[in-house]
């Protein structure tokens, strides 16, 4: 009973699908049989059906289960994929002419994309002689590719690089240059978009020596400068140079010098490296880079172990540029004579930066070098002056080194020998300098005339002089009198017994000066009475005089009843000497033996 139901069941299935007619006997296929096609390319669909004679049946395409070609008697169709549109599912089926019976075939997904570009890829894009650099060239997604490669050179058309055995997918190259890929596939061939470049170079053991003259460490604007790259090795070889400076692009040139004018803008680094004319990819390495460094243009400077050449002396003058750099000449120029350079005669070449002179005057320097000549700005004037023996000597007038407030006096400046029509210069305390005159007058004293002076002559040209005279101090103190009141009163007086007085010391206001003494010290004189014994007298109109030292200076004391104060007789302050009675006049021939 069992075996019989299965029996039932095998026959009704067998019966229903001859009956409907939806076998899925039909194959399609695609030449070439590639999923993912691209714009450019095309396909071509077959539908095979597995029983019968060709000619009994007829055939269509679907596309996403629409008619695409409809039902007729060729089982191939081409298409050429003008669009991504062309993406889709396709099927075909077959359809018996007498029998109405049709077969479905299996379905195949068609993905349209955009022409591709090859890409390029190097392991490296440097290498040694005798290495290689590894090339790649690939298109992402697709299959069925070969590749083609091309390399070129400055100067020259593109040419294909020799095929390889295979895909021809990964070269490797021993030259250097510019290299590009594309892929192909296809009868007739479909080609992608060729790659970008890559440039590859190929390093030479030869070693790039790069030069500079003049080898200065440092350069000044408006200077020129060569430079030179060498190669070690390698002779016979036609190179092709290239320069680099710091913060520049490459400079290519044929020359294996450089030879240019130098601004600030100048200073950096530069190297070179050399390239081989026919293979201008294969090189030698970068140099050891030179530094440059550029200044503005100096200014010579001049200074001289003193400014004056002493009497039978000389001067060294030393010129001098800076920043420090060698190579220089140096040019000397006395006076206005600027196109002149001093020669052997005018002066003593010591060393080139150095000579020495004896003749006074303007000097100036000035700094040369170099292939055309560059000069420096000339140094700023020296003025040399030249001693002569003659002596210069201060003199005061009065010649008292105390001074009071308001007093007069001159300050004279004495040249010894010679009767030369001198100039005078002077070094004064005062605020308002002496002018060129011999002679220096003070109408009215005051403490700002204090203080050391000294002078010297000089000749019609100024750069002939005397030696500075020895300075002379000069003091100035407020006026200062004293009565016999305040002599008897003062701890520095005596008072001696009789009708007239005579003071031993009087001591000034403590002031002094480079460490000298103030006082003024009066000489012990025993007098007569100018009045008889018994009787009151008045005073007497006379005078007693005695020597009175101020420092260095003499000075006068008036001492007499008439007059209540010390008064030194000064200038215009002087006051006439009354006439001498018999004993006056026989003390002062005591103390003035000489007069």
């Amino acid at each position: 009973m069992g075996h019989t139901l299965l029996c039932e069941l095998g026959l009704i299935l067998l019966f229903t699908l001859l009956c409907s007619g939806h076998a899925e006997d039909a194959v399609l296929t695609t030449d070439p049989n590639w999923s993912t096609v691209f714009i450019g390319e095309s396909v071509t669909f077959k539908c095979d059906v597995e029983e019968g004679e060709e000619g009994h049946w007829e055939y269509k395409i679907n596309k996403n289960g629409q008619t695409f070609v409809p039902y007729n008697s060729h089982k191939t169709y081409k298409l050429d994929i003008k669009s991504k549109g062309n993406s889709g599912k396709y099927q075909c089926a077959a359809r018996h002419k007498s029998s109405g019976n049709t077969e479905d075939s299996n379905t195949i997904h068609l993905t349209v994309l955009d022409k591709p570009t090859a890409t390029l890829t190097a392991d490296k894009t440097t290498t040694s002689v005798g290495g290689s650099v590894k090339l790649t060239c690939s298109l992402e997604g697709s299959v069925g590719w070969t590749f083609e490669w091309f390399r070129r050179v400055p100067g020259s058309t593109e040419a294909p690089v020799e095929k390889h055995d295979g895909e021809n997918k990964v070269v490797n190259v021993l030259q250097g240059g510019i290299y590009r890929c594309r892929g192909l596939r296809g009868k007739p061939p479909f080609y992608s978009d060729i790659s970008k470049e890559v440039t590859v170079d190929i390093t030479y053991s030869n070693k790039a020596v790069l030069t500079r003259q003049p080898d200065w460490n440092q350069l000044f604007s408006g200077e020129r400068i060569k430079l030179t790259c060498e190669v070690q090795g390698g002779e016979g070889t036609e190179w092709v140079y290239e320069w680099r400076r710091t913060g520049s692009d490459t400079l290519p040139t044929h020359s294996n010098f450089w030879d240019f004018s130098v601004s600030e803008s100048s200073s950096g680094q530069y190297k070179c490296k050399t390239r081989r004319r026919d293979d201008p990819y294969s090189s030698t390495e970068w140099s050891k880079a030179i530094t440059l460094s550029v200044s503005p243009r100096p200014k010579a400077e001049l200074s001289a172990n003193m400014r004056a050449i002493p009497v039978g002396g000389n001067v060294t003058l030393v010129c001098s540029v800076n920043p420090a750099s060698s190579g220089w000449k140096y040019s000397w120029f006395r006076d206005e004579e600027l196109s002149r350079p001093l020669k052997p005669e005018d002066a003593v070449f010591y060393s080139n930066e150095q000579i020495i002179v004896s003749q006074e005057g303007t000097y100036r320097c000035r700094a040369e070098r170099g292939e055309p000549v560059y000069y420096t700005e000339d140094s700023d004037p020296l003025s040399i002056d030249k001693n002569v023996p003659n002596k210069a000597a201060v003199s005061l007038q009065p010649n008292w080194t105390q001074i009071y407030e308001g007093e007069k006096i001159s300050v004279r400046c004495e040249i010894q020998g010679g009767d030369t029509e001198w100039g005078y210069k002077w070094k004064a305390p005062d605020s308002n300098k002496p002018s060129n005159q011999h002679e220096y007058r003070i109408s009215s004293a005051s403490s700002s005339h204090s203080g050391a002076y000294s002078c010297k002559g000089y000749m019609n040209n100024e750069h002939t002089t005397t030696e500075w005279s020895d300075p002379v101090s000069q003091s100035t103190t407020a006026e200062h009198t004293i009565n016999q009141d305040e002599a008897q009163r003062s701890p520095h007086t005596s008072s001696p017994q009789g009708d007239v007085s005579v003071y031993e010391t009087i001591k000034e206001p403590e002031n002094t000066e480079h460490g000298e003494s103030s006082d003024v010290t009066y000489s012990l004189i025993e007098l007569k009475s100018a009045t008889k014994k018994g009787k009151k007298q008045k005073p007497v109109e006379s005078c007693v005089y005695s020597d009175v030292k101020i420092r260095s200076s003499a000075v006068t004391l008036i001492v007499g009843p008439a007059q209540n104060t010390w008064e030194s007789i000064r200038g215009q302050n002087q006051k006439p000497e009354p006439p001498l009675n018999s004993e006056e006049q026989l003390l002062h021939s005591k103390l003035y033996p000489n007069t």
